[in-house]
């Protein structure tokens, strides 16, 4: 099975856990779904590290990981309302409340990769890289694919193609910008404008 089919089937199995605690949460005889839990988590430890996964593949990982650890901090708390009882109107409602990522920030450790780094990046300065073949360059290049990647992302903006796409629009807009004006390379720039993430592309000789 290639990583890309195993990513597929850990984000099958997490929306069939999310699915199984919402029956165990509703029906009081039902037991917690432990075994599906099991192997959702032994996949989120097997590419924890990330390094056998491309860029791509390791943001996808990332995504779902964030999301199993909101899901799981919810029915933690739900779990112990469960045992305790409820003890404060708060409870009661959390207990029948759906999931709101926005809501719920996980108490515990995420099994991720994260883009901590190129994100403190992005939050401080313009990320800039400076590039005259794409192909050549290629860690710069997915460097700026990071930066642009988790920009969108903060910004609520979708992450459209991979990074070989990416790396294809590089190339192409280097050439197309080194040839108009005689340059020797480009600076690309991701930053926010107007509220949206724009990659930006300048000549510098």
């Amino acid at each position: 099975m290639t990583i890309d089919e195993e990513l597929t089937l850990l984000d099958s199995q997490l929306r069939r856990l999310k699915i199984e605690y919402e029956i165990f949460f509703s029906n009081p005889t039902k037991r917690p779904p432990t075994d599906v839990e099991w192997k959702v988590l032994s996949l989120l430890r097997k590419f924890s590290d990330g390094t056998r996964m491309s860029f791509s593949q390791r943001f996808r990982y990332n995504e779902i990981a964030q999301r199993y650890a909101i899901y799981s901090d919810l029915w933690r708390k739900k779990s112990r309302i469960r045992e305790e009882g409820y003890r404060r109107p708060q409870d009661a409602l959390l207990s029948v409340q759906g999931v709101r990522p926005e809501e719920h920030q996980p108490e515990h450790k995420v099994y991720g990769v994260g883009l901590a780094s190129v994100s403190a990046a992005v939050e401080e300065k313009p990320f800039s890289v400076e590039c005259s073949d794409a192909r050549a360059e290629r860690e710069g290049v997915e460097k700026l694919y990071k930066a642009l990647a988790v920009a969108k992302e903060k910004a609520g903006e979708a992450v459209s193609g991979n990074l070989d796409s990416f790396t294809s629009f590089v190339q192409k807009k280097t050439d197309q910008i080194r040839k108009q004006y005689g340059c020797h390379s480009v600076e690309y720039t991701v930053e926010m404008q107007d509220g949206h993430v724009r990659l930006k592309a300048k000549a510098k000789v």
